[in-house]
This record gives C-alpha cells, sequence and structure tokens, in this order.
C-alpha cells in the first residue's frame, strides 16, 4: 500500500526555545494551506526555558525524532491480514493465490504467532504418507466440511478428530472389517452394506462421495452408534487427494526462529539480514510485537526517503541524525549559511533576524493566515529568548515589531513573560553539569576545526558563578567526548548585558584574547562586557579569527 508521506518540521540539537516554536508555529502554518501532513518535531531534550512556554500556551512538545534514516515504516508494506492457526492448508493456498504472495503470517488476532509458506504447504502435501496425520494435527470437522465443498448430515460439526486413520473403503464388507478400527474416517460411495460395515465396526465418520444418496435408516444407525456422515460432490479420488488440505496451519506452520523486522528498523540494517536468508517475505511487528504486514526485498524499490524542513539551522553538525539519508524540501533560518548540502532546489527562506519565529511572522502576514493566540505566545516566546528581550545586537527593529504584534496577540506582557521564562531556564535544579553544557550547545567546522559553542542566560549573578565551578571541571572531558579541537561556554548576565566564556582546546586562549581584545586571568575564561549574542558576536569573531 502507499504511503502517506508526513513532513517533519525539525529544528537543531539540543533545541532552544526558537527551535521548538518554529517547528510548532510553521507546522500549522503549513497545515492551514494543504493537504500535506506536517509535524513539529525536535531532536533533543526541552529546556526547563522552552517547557515553561510550552505549558503556558499549552502546548505538546514536538514529537521526538532521533534518526531520519528511512525505516521499515518507509516501505510499502502487503497490508495482508494475518490469519487464524485453524485454517485449513486449501484455505491458506487459496489466500496466498488471490494476494499474490508465497507466505502468510499467522496471528491471535494481533500478535505474530507463526508463519506458513507455498514451500511448506507443498512439502506437506507431498509427504502426506501417514493416514493418521489428521487425527495428529487434530483436525476439526468444519476444516474437513469446507475442504471437501460438503454437509454434515449426522454429527457435530464442530467436532476435532483427534484418534484414528484415514481409509478408502473400495472392498466388500469382509475386506472393509480387516482394516477399519474405532474412530478411523472411511471413504465411502453409494453402497448400503459397506456404508453399514464401517458404522458397525465403531467409525467416527464416514463420507459419503459423489452425491450418493443416504439413507434414513444409515442415518439413524450412525447417529445412534455416534459416526458422522459428510456427503460431498466430489468422487472418491478427489476426497483422498483434498482431505489432508483440511489439515490446520497450525500443524505445519513455523513458530521459532522467525525473522521479523519492526516499523522503526532503519532500512540499512535490515537489506544486510534479507539478503543473508532465503525468504522472499518477511513479518513487519511494532515495538509491542503486533503484526503490522509483510515487506519483500522489491518493496525496497518503493521505501521512500523522509521529507524535512529544517528551522532555525541550516549547519549539518546541528542537524538531526540520518539528515543526508532524508529528503530536505525547505530551510527556514536566521543563521549563516553552512554546511546543508540537498539533492535539488529547495525553498530556502534565510534572514538577518533576531529569530526564525521573526521570519515566520511574516510568512503568516505574506499568508494572510490569522496567527491563533497560543502561538503568537510561542512565537514571542522565541524571539524574547533569542533576543534576550531585545538586548542582543541581533535584535533589529522587526523583531521588535513583531514581538509587539504577537504580545497583542496573545495577550500577553513582554516584561513579565521575559522574567518568568529566563527564571525558569536558569532553574537547573537536579541537572548534571554536562546536561546543562549542552542545554544551548552548538557545533561549527572552520577548515578543519571543530568548535562547540554552548550558552546559558540569567538575571542572577550568584547562579551563574555555581554554573560556572560546574561546568570548568568538565570542559577538557566533553571536548573530547564531543570530538571538538575547542569548547566555548557563555554564562550571559542578562541585566550586565555581558558574558564570562569559559574556554578549552588548543589555541583556545589566544583566539579569545585576540579576537576580544581581553586577557584571561586564570587561563580558562575570559570577561566579555556587551556581549550576548553567540551568533552576531561570538561566533562571527571567532571564525574570522581562526582564519586569519
Amino acid at each position: 500500500m502507499a504511503k502517506e508521506k508526513n513532513v517533519y518540521i525539525i529544528g537543531h540539537k539540543n533545541p532552544d526555545t526558537d527551535s521548538i516554536a518554529s517547528a510548532i508555529a510553521y507546522a500549522y502554518l503549513k497545515n492551514s494551506q494543504g493537504e500535506t501532513r506536517y509535524i513539529p518535531a525536535r531532536c533533543g531534550n526541552v529546556s526547563n526555558e522552552t517547557q515553561y512556554v510550552l505549558d503556558r500556551f499549552e502546548q505538546k512538545s514536538p514529537k521526538f525524532v532521533g534518526d531520519v534514516r528511512t525505516q521499515v515504516r518507509d516501505m510499502d508494506m502487503r497490508n495482508i491480514p494475518g490469519v487464524t492457526d485453524e485454517i485449513s492448508l486449501k484455505d491458506a493456498w487459496k489466500i496466498m493465490k488471490d494476494n499474490k504472495v508465497v507466505t502468510l503470517c499467522i496471528t491471535d488476532g494481533k500478535y505474530l504467532k507463526g508463519l506458513i509458506t507455498t514451500g511448506d504447504i507443498m512439502e506437506s502435501y507431498m509427504g502426506a504418507y501417514d493416514s493418521n496425520t489428521l487425527s495428529n494435527a487434530n483436525t476439526s470437522y468444519t476444516n474437513i466440511v469446507d475442504t471437501l465443498d460438503g454437509t454434515m448430515i449426522v454429527g457435530n460439526i464442530s467436532d476435532t478428530q483427534t484418534e484414528g486413520k484415514i481409509l478408502i473403503g473400495a472392498g466388500t464388507p469382509d475386506v472393509l472389517e480387516e482394516y477399519i478400527k474405532p474412530h478411523d474416517i472411511v471413504i465411502l460411495g453409494d453402497r448400503y452394506e459397506s456404508q453399514l460395515c464401517a458404522i458397525e465396526m465403531g467409525a467416527d465418520c464416514i463420507i459419503i462421495c459423489a452425491g450418493s444418496n443416504v439413507t434414513r435408516t444409515i442415518q439413524s444407525i450412525a447417529d445412534e452408534k455416534g459416526c458422522k456422515i459428510i456427503t460431498t460432490p466430489h468422487d472418491s479420488f478427489t476426497v483422498a487427494r483434498l482431505i489432508y488440505q483440511s489439515i490446520p496451519i497450525r500443524h505445519f506452520m513455523r513458530s521459532s526462529d522467525l525473522v521479523t523486522f519492526k516499523l522503526d528498523d532503519f532500512i540499512d540494517d535490515v537489506q544486510p539480514i534479507m539478503a543473508s536468508t532465503r525468504h522472499r517475505y518477511f513479518p513487519v511487528i511494532d515495538s509491542s510485537g503486533k503484526y503490522k504486514g509483510m515487506v519483500s526485498r522489491r518493496n525496497f524499490l518503493g521505501a521512500s526517503k523522509k521529507k524535512l524542513i529544517l528551522v532555525d539551522h541550516n549547519e549539518k553538525s546541528q542537524a538531526v541524525n540520518g539528515m543526508e539519508a532524508a529528503e530536505i524540501i525547505e530551510i527556514i533560518d536566521h543563521h549563516r549559511l553552512g554546511t546543508v548540502a540537498t539533492t535539488k532546489p529547495v525553498y530556502f527562506r534565510n534572514q538577518p533576524l533576531g529569530s526564525t519565529c521573526t521570519i515566520l511572522y511574516l510568512m503568516y502576514q505574506e499568508a494572510g493566515v490569522e496567527i491563533p493566540a497560543n502561538i503568537a505566545g510561542l512565537m514571542l516566546s522565541a524571539i524574547i529568548s533569542d533576543t534576550l528581550l531585545y538586548r542582543s545586537p541581533t535584535c533589529t527593529e522587526i523583531d521588535k515589531i513583531a514581538g509587539e504584534k504577537l504580545a497583542s496577540i496573545a495577550g500577553v506582557d513582554a516584561e513579565e513573560l521575559a522574567k518568568n521564562m529566563f527564571t525558569a531556564g536558569s532553574n537547573l535544579q537536579n541537572k548534571q553539569p554536562t546536561e546543562i553544557l549542552h542545554q544551548d550547545f552548538k557545533k561549527f567546522t572552520v577548515g578543519n576545526t571543530n568548535v562547540g559553542i554552548g550558552q546559558i542566560s540569567s538575571m542572577d549573578s550568584n547562579e551563574l558563578a555555581h554554573i560556572k565551578e560546574a561546568i570548568h571541571p568538565i570542559l577538557e572531558e566533553t571536548a573530547k567526548s564531543d570530538n571538538v579541537d575547542i569548547i566555548l561556554f557563555m554564562l550571559t548576565n542578562i541585566l550586565k548585558e555581558s558574558s564570562e566564556v569559559l574556554f578549552y582546546g588548543s589555541k583556545s586562549e589566544i583566539l579569545l584574547e585576540t579576537g576580544f581584545n581581553v586577557t584571561s586571568k586564570d587561563h580558562y575564561s575570559v570577561l566579555l562586557p556587551g556581549v550576548v549574542s553567540r551568533k552576531k558576536q561570538v561566533l562571527p569573531t571567532i571564525l574570522n579569527t581562526l582564519n586569519e
């Protein structure tokens, strides 16, 4: 079945308020304009500041998407319902033929129990030399009657055959007396004497072929003796050939060592397994084990890449894992041009504004779409966060105008919202130092140098001092684990409009001293008055100094 393609709108790793709000706000705008389903997503944990904003404006956190490589769920699965293990081999074969598949999945209605293939059915049929197979398989009379296109005229069709063998009553009654044992199933014609003999010898069932008539006397004696009577329009040869097809598939199904795939399995991981096995179809289950369908090797041809819209970033190092395996269709950002490459032209909007949500505000105006109050609150929060309530040098007049309009729509006071946001954001109780460092952390590549820059903003000088004590000891370890040559951590005081920058890495000290014309007194930090923006003040200076 063809998959309806969703489009994920997703921000950068270690998402900040602008990244999360942009994903939600742009998804709302896009969903109001077309039939495609746009889903806001995130590839990192939500910060305290952002969670406060989400709670205040009654919005759910976007769906977590940690990797956007193509998954089994992106393939065109065969949505063939699972079958019960009680159905006959004949019915199983018909379902396979009708659906043009060679494998059937067996379920209890929800969960996968086993599977059977056309090869299993042929092997069972070609190897049918044991006349006790029906009883060994506990075959139901419902299966036997259906398989023979017959009618049970005496007996209970819901019974099961648990003992005895199958034989064709082709001889005289004297001969039959030598072969028929109690509980046998005997295939007969219209000869009264043979029918009576089988009943008297204790057969569990007699099958009357070719639509032959069964006298009331025989029916009465059979009922009295507990012998079932089935009539069928088929001749004896056909009945003998068909009856083994009434055996329930559970007798031949495979229920152990099954090769299954989960919806969330990545195709990169699945392909080698498919290539190393002889099966043509493979069951697909969800995370709880429920059967969802089947896939084959040819379904790889129908597997489509996930579609993405990137917001608030365009650097490969900041993008969701597996981004290179996805199809990027749009980028909305306010940062420098980075390293994201696309296979075909995309809609790319990049403006030198303080927040991605300011760009989205303009896009709402251009599209003539009304901004709901709760979405306006999210967008305002993003602008406040990225511009530090319009104090950052990244802030433009357009950001201020957008913020004022959004505050009016949301019915909130920007100053009060900012105070609560920053207080929530700087409340880092119960967080480990590495969590604090990565709360708002971005990586950049300059030539052969990898640079990581984190930032924490607060209105409380004492709190920033405590954070400094916690972060300084882990800088070296973090630089190694994050594979960066230089790591910087900005402790931004919103009220004083300045930042203390902790640093580690080769040439990091001389880089900061040269770039900002300051001197480090302790050889692991510098104070930068008037510097509050990573994007517009710190990053450009670092890049220029490195290039020089």
